[in-house]
């Protein structure tokens, strides 16, 4: 039999990883045949997020120019750079375009089939369109991937978990209000991928609590509001009469920032600059460890300062007070307050100051004295957003986001740094395109969205639910529906795919924060004495080494990139070295 790979995952992260070992084959697998099984009941290529098959009212969060599935010269890695088209290159749209989930789909299957046909002719690629539910087999041995419906396994050389987004049990909390729900006849819609929630349960005209201020709280608006029949005359809402009304809030009780509507001109910030492989080699050498508030995020917040005020100085240095060269020098050598004693004296106005605390909780000690006052401050917000993130006077807020990928591309080596820093990432850098933000302010005008404000508590009591915050003291909003608006945490423990559970109970471990642990260098999955497992690899969001996607914008070094490079070649050699012990 001719070696044998499996993958489970047919998604952009299966795919990037079928297109790094046709990139790679020439060099470390030349002439010695290949199977290479994709598992998954979805499309190849798009995946489940990503599928053609959900709404065309959906968009990415991205520009289309934004988005990637090929390598460049940016990319840190072994393997060759193998170029092609963006996603507006590849649809031939306008680049400043926020394309639609649909147009996604079709370009990720377009890569996958580029991708197969750039192997060599002796590796052919079955796919099969089921849940895989299990992995077994000995260390050294072959592996056995049991399938759904299938009496007998599929057998490995080497088995790849490229799963994507994972469904998971609910936790504690969700549990509790899922029994009340159901106890008290409540809608009760727990985390979900919102194009595969059924919303049907949630009545016209009737209050809805909703926890979750990001990308999957844009996709149920959009799907309760134009999806149910309303639409836009500029920037008024005109309602169908079927949306429910949508009461939001969350940790911050503000929406994600827009996403910056300007090109980036001049010079790049010279990154990184004060969180790069030195420091993190010197993290990763530390014998007791370290901690992320303490030891990592002093850094980072340097580095991202360095970024913002680079931009500041050199672009537009009418509004400081003293050269760069001079600021440089004293910004490097200062500590925190040193540096923060700094900035007050040479860039007069607060607005061109970076504020990291302020920024991530824009509502800490701000209070209303009523729910309608709220709204008016909430919309300020956002229109304030709005105009900030498409004006390129304020630039150096581009820099800051150059400095967060760049930030991000050292912190996988580092493992799982907690949950905060990717919701502080997706917070600043990943939020939805700005013509979302302004359908939002109009709903808020119709009346159909209503901000709840920050650290929104909710409790199920006297038989409804009921919200509140201290944005707005002694006010509580009841309903008989709520919806979590987010995607469940992506944890070993936690997730319903069994073949997760499965290796979990096999010997594979997860980090206090559950994800799985791997092997940084090249994805091999860890057992409890640290001991990488030679058949089995893991990559994407669910792993210890997780990046913020399997695509990403052109020039910007591609994390995921490089590891589907790692993992391809580390999986080639092996299975090369096999086919010579074989013939041996």
């Amino acid at each position: 039999m001719k070696p044998s790979l499996v993958i489970v995952g047919a998604g952009p992260r299966g795919t990037g990883l079928i297109e790094r070992i046709a990139a790679n084959a020439h060099e470390l697998y030349a002439g010695s045949g290949l199977d290479i099984h994709l598992v998954d009941p979805h499309p190849p290529g798009a995946g489940r997020i990503w599928r053609e098959a959900q709404s065309p009212l959906l968009w990415m969060n991205s520009h289309a120019e934004d988005v990637t599935m090929f390598t460049d010269e940016t990319v840190v890695m072994d393997g060759p750079v193998r170029p092609g088209p963006t996603l507006h290159e590849w649809a031939a749209i306008d680049g400043r375009t926020f394309a639609d989930r649909q147009l996604q789909g079709a370009y990720l299957s377009w890569v996958h089939e580029q991708a197969v046909a750039a192997l060599p002719p002796d590796v052919t690629v079955h796919h099969h369109p089921c849940r895989a539910l299990r992995v077994s087999g000995p260390r050294e041995g072959r592996q056995q991937v049991w399938l759904e419906g299938r009496p007998r396994p599929l057998l490995a050389d080497l088995v790849v978990l490229a799963l994507g987004h994972l469904d998971a049990e609910l936790d504690q909390d969700q549990r509790e209000l899922a029994t009340y729900a159901r106890a008290h006849d409540l809608v009760h819609l727990p985390p979900d991928f919102t194009a595969d929630s059924d919303l049907s349960s949630l009545a016209p005209g009737e209050p809805v609590l909703v926890r979750g201020f990001g990308l999957a709280f844009v996709d149920l608006m959009v799907l309760l509001t134009e999806g149910r029949g309303g639409r836009y005359d500029g920037d008024t809402y005109l309602p169908s009469g079927r949306e429910p009304v949508l009461y939001v809030g969350s940790r911050r009780g503000v929406p994600y920032h827009s996403k910056i509507g300007y090109d980036w001109t001049g010079e790049r910030p010279p990154l990184p600059r004060f969180f790069g492989p030195a420091e993190v080699d010197a993290l990763l050498a530390r014998p007791e460890g370290f901690d992320f508030r303490r030891d990592v995020w002093p850094s980072i917040e340097k580095e991202l300062g360095f970024a913002h005020y680079h931009r500041l100085f050199t672009v537009h240095p009418e509004r400081t007070a003293i050269a760069w060269t001079d600021f440089e020098e004293k910004y490097a050598a200062g500590e925190a307050t040193e540096r923060e004693a700094l900035v007050v004296s040479v860039v007069p106005d607060p607005a061109d100051r970076l504020d990291l605390a302020a920024l991530d909780r824009p509502l800490d000690g701000v209070r209303y004295a009523s729910h309608e006052e709220l709204q008016e401050g909430l919309r300020a917000y956002v229109e304030g957003d709005l105009r900030r993130r498409h004006d390129p006077e304020n630039s150096p807020d581009l820099a800051v986001f150059l400095g967060l990928l760049s930030v991000y591309g050292q912190l996988i080596r580092l493992g799982d740094v907690g949950p905060w820093w990717h919701g502080f990432f997706s917070y600043l850098a990943s939020g939805p395109p700005g013509p979302r933000l302004r359908q939002m302010l109009a709903l808020s005008r119709a009346g159909v969205v209503r901000f709840v404000g920050a650290d929104m508590a909710v409790v199920a009591e006297d038989g409804v639910f009921r919200a509140s915050s201290a944005t707005v003291p002694g006010e509580t909003v009841q309903a008989r529906a709520l919806v979590e608006a987010r995607l469940p945490e992506p944890t070993v423990g936690r997730a319903l795919d069994p073949l997760l559970r499965e290796l979990h109970a096999d010997g594979a471990v997860e980090t206090p924060e559950g994800l799985l642990r791997v092997d940084r260098s090249d994805g091999r999955i860890l057992d409890g004495g640290g001991r990488p497992h030679p058949r089995r690899f893991a990559l994407g969001p669910y792993t210890d080494v997780r990046t913020p996607g399997a695509f990403t914008r052109p020039r910007t070094g591609g994390p995921a990139f490089r590891q589907n490079d790692a993992t391809a070649r580390a999986a080639l050699a092996f299975l090369r070295d096999l086919a010579y012990r074989a013939a041996a």
